[in-house]
């Protein structure tokens, strides 16, 4: 398989199990890697025969400022569910990133990543 790969998306959400962050949201990070044959575009030099990457981007933007989930498990799920909604994509790795997260140490990031393919 090949891969097309965005880092970094970043959206405010609102997910949490606190209140404080349901009140004030957050940021949240997305990095995608999208499995899919790359051929048929190449081959004709079709968008339409690959993964909008830009359309991904906004969907998965989208989707990060909108309903509010508990879980970044859930977040993910939503976010990779969506992904596979286009037809060129195979599989698709999630990392969902929450690096305010309300952690009472020093910490960097906490991250949640899913592997999810076509059923």
């Amino acid at each position: 398989m090949d891969r097309v790969t965005l880092r970094g998306l970043r959206a405010r959400g609102h997910h949490g199990v606190f209140e404080r962050e349901r009140v004030e949201g957050q940021t949240f990070v997305v990095d995608l890697v999208l499995y899919l044959d790359t051929r048929p575009a190449a081959s004709g030099d079709d968008l339409t025969r690959t993964a909008h990457y830009g359309i991904v981007a906004e969907e998965v933007t989208a989707i990060i400022a909108g309903e509010p989930v508990d879980l970044i498990e859930t977040l993910a799920q939503r976010i990779a569910d969506q992904c596979l909604k286009h037809a060129a994509v195979e599989e698709v790795e999630v990392t969902v990133h929450k690096p305010d997260a309300p952690i009472t140490v020093p910490f960097d990031d906490v991250t949640v990543t899913i592997h999810r393919g076509r059923a």
